[in-house]
């Protein structure tokens, strides 16, 4: 036996047929118990490999066509955004290849890096406001054991791969970005030159051609566009430059400045990271069956309402959401369960306390200036200040809300509404508010959201918008509500979007890997540098 083990893997695999099983129940159980400890994230994997070697008497379960098929599989993990570094795949390649692996060892090693694939693909790597539980029940509907142990059987590895992708259409958007922006990254990105000054319409500017190229590359202009005129800012540039704005969160001006060409100038890396960290994120989120969703995406002020596993495009608007100062928006998954037209607004206890106590105490006509009351009525600052009283904001013109409140229960008391500060919405930072989240397009998220009602028809909404009393409309099913983080995304048009981070998620998340690789004793990759856009 000891000189079995001095044989090649490849030769032990192969010969795995005509050596006892029994010897192999004294190997593969003490290379289980020389393994590191568990991973810190979101999973438990204590006893997978215990349960994965048990119905098969701890004999090994790869061979050298079934092991480079895996091996395969594992070097695929960039198109998932993960790294297969993560998972030893190159060692354990190179081991496969030199034919000078301790077998036991090699066979625990390769089924340990697949788990851990198949389980960070289905739920991520780190854990997120989604789930804060050390065990995700996620895991229970998609067993990576039984997974893997199906796909080997079978010969479908790629089957389990594919079964533990998160099956949102965003994600496989995503995905197909990514793909493109690696193959960006493949290509030279020389640095466009940076104006003294801004360059409207009709202005000189130093390398209108390398401008030309950098937009067709980024597809912001078609592949077929007229060449510009050497050195001249011309109508068709800016009708590109105006996309690309579009498409960074920029001000949409068409006006070639220093912000735009330094985003211009970010490196197709950059974005490739960005990609990678909202697939990360995507992969935290619940699974949603089919049927209305919607999802807000923070960084980027934009809403989707979609019917998720539908093939209808989206309705999709600016947001205003959260200040990054002071009242970050938080990260959760909210259900929608009613809506109120003319809502009265009940002032946050934070909100009392830190702006309109101070007003009223210069003031005194502050709460009827601005169509507000106590309650009960006639309330003192005193009652205000011990909690024996609220103030909440009556319906009408002055109305924070505006016409309209999507209302998803919850105890931090953040909801979606209306607002007549439509001024807002044209600013290309839009992180405003106080943690609630004003929609650009209230009417229309309101016939989406009851679209299933046949009272409910868009004149019919029209007319509960205009002023009246409160009316109190229940939905007859809840509609998920994702508050998500991500500075890249994919819109309804297919194009990639990039966003700035403006709560420092990416940083932090970028920390939290790192900090899981650590773990792992892999070297972090070099970061490409910040960029605000």
């Amino acid at each position: 036996m000891k000189s079995s083990l001095k044989i090649g893997a490849a030769l032990v695999f192969c010969a795995a047929a005509l050596v006892p099983r029994f010897t192999f129940a004294q190997s593969i159980p003490a290379a289980i118990h020389a393994q590191a400890a568990p991973l810190p994230g979101p999973y438990d994997e204590r006893g997978w490999l215990d349960r994965f070697y048990a119905p098969r008497k701890y004999a090994p379960a790869w061979n050298p066509q079934t092991a480079s098929a895996a091996l395969w599989v594992l070097r695929q993990a960039p198109a998932q955004g993960l790294d297969p570094r993560d998972y030893g795949a190159d060692d354990l390649q190179q081991q496969l290849r030199s034919g000078h692996a301790d077998p036991a060892r090699f066979d625990v090693a390769l089924t340990t890096a697949m788990l851990h694939y198949l389980a960070d693909l289905r739920v991520g790597r780190v854990r997120s406001e989604y789930h804060t539980g050390k065990s995700d029940a996620r895991l229970k509907r998609y067993d990576p054991v039984e997974r893997l142990r199906t796909g080997l059987a079978a010969g479908k590895l790629r089957d389990a791969v594919q079964a533990a992708e998160p099956q949102l259409p965003l994600y496989a958007q995503v995905k197909a970005a990514l793909a493109h922006y690696r193959e960006l990254a493949q290509q030279p990105y020389p640095a466009l030159p940076v104006p003294q000054a801004k360059v409207k319409p009709g202005g000189a500017y130093a390398d209108t051609q390398a401008l030309f190229e950098r937009l067709v590359l980024l597809g912001d202009l078609p592949a077929d566009a007229a060449p510009p005129a050497e050195g001249i800012y011309g109508d068709k540039l800016e009708e590109g430059v105006r996309h690309f704005q579009a498409r960074h969160g920029l001000e949409e001006d068409g006006v070639l400045g220093r912000g735009t060409v330094n985003a211009l100038n970010v490196p197709p890396a950059r974005r490739v990271r960005q990609l990678e960290l909202t697939l990360e994120r995507l992969r935290w989120l619940p699974d949603f069956g089919p049927g209305p969703l919607i999802v807000v995406d923070l960084p980027a002020y934009r809403l989707w309402a979609l019917q998720n596993g539908g093939t209808e495009a989206p309705l999709e608007m600016r947001v205003v959401v959260g200040s990054a100062v002071k009242t970050e928006t938080p990260l959760f998954v909210g259900q929608m369960r009613y809506l109120e037209f003319n809502p009265y607004w009940n002032v946050p206890r934070s909100i009392l306390e830190k702006e309109i106590l101070p007003k009223l105490a210069r003031n005194r006509a502050y709460l009827k200036q601005h169509d507000m009351e106590t309650v009960p009525p006639d309330a003192s600052v005193a009652d205000l200040k011990a909690g024996r009283a609220r103030v909440r904001q009556r319906p009408g013109a002055k109305n924070s809300l505006g016409p309209i409140k999507f209302a998803m229960p919850n105890p931090m008391d953040i909801y979606l509404h209306s607002t007549s500060a439509r001024e807002l919405f044209e600013r290309s930072r839009r992180d405003l508010s106080h943690g609630c989240i004003r929609v650009e397009h209230p009417a229309a998220l309101a016939q989406y959201v009851l679209g299933g009602q046949r009272q409910w028809t868009a004149d019919a909404i029209q007319e509960a918008l205009q002023p009246g009393p409160t009316k109190h409309v229940d939905l007859p099913r809840s509609i998920p509500v994702v508050l998500f983080y991500a500075t890249a995304i994919v819109d309804s048009e297919g194009g990639a979007r990039f966003a700035a981070d403006i709560y420092g998620r990416d940083v932090k998340l970028e920390q939290e890997l790192a900090a899981r690789r650590q773990s792992l004793n892999i070297s972090a990759p070099t970061s490409a540098p910040r960029h605000p856009r």
